[in-house]
């Protein structure tokens, strides 16, 4: 029982300095950013991975959704937005405070679904609360057959020289 007693006296030595002397970890920054992009492009099963999360059950986000997103450096707390028609139209109320963009589109998605996703690549590019911020944009699903490669998704959304539908 004495030598459990010094033991645990030591432990709590031990625990006491480390907690006292050293102080807590210093917390790791943390970073607003926004995920958007068309519904069925992948941003619920991204940060559901990102989140160690099970994805066998993901259904489309209707309005938004907030997860901590943990690195070993810093934190990313991501706001996604729902991609359906109906909810797109009110993404612009969820950018104040970001300070990144995430747009996922679907590469392997169909020419007319490539353009509204450039459409609203583009828009979002242009709005001014995110238009200074850095951006990533994901061409996610490329293990699917018909998926178009990195390169051609990017000179696709990027190129504003293509002739817009209607």
């Amino acid at each position: 029982v004495n030598g459990l007693s010094s033991i645990t006296g030591f432990l709590y030595l031990c625990c006491f300095r480390t907690l006292c002397c050293k102080g807590p970890p210093p917390p790791r920054p943390e970073y607003d950013v926004v995920c958007i992009g068309l519904m069925g492009s992948g941003k619920t099963s991204l940060l559901s991975r990102l989140c160690s999360e099970a994805t066998d059950n993901i259904v489309p986000t209707t309005g938004f959704s907030i997860k901590a997103v943990p690195f070993q450096n810093a934190i990313l707390n991501v706001k996604e937005l729902g991609g359906a028609d109906s909810i797109k139209k009110y993404w612009s109320r969820y950018y104040q405070g970001s300070q990144g963009v995430v747009f996922i589109l679907d590469s392997a998605s169909s020419e007319e679904d490539l353009e509204v996703a450039r459409t609203e690549l583009h828009s979002a590019l242009q709005h001014p609360q995110l238009c200074t911020l850095p951006f990533l944009i994901l061409a996610n699903h490329q293990d699917k057959p018909a998926a178009r490669s990195v390169q051609e998704v990017t000179q696709y959304s990027l190129n504003t020289s293509l002739p817009h539908p209607g």
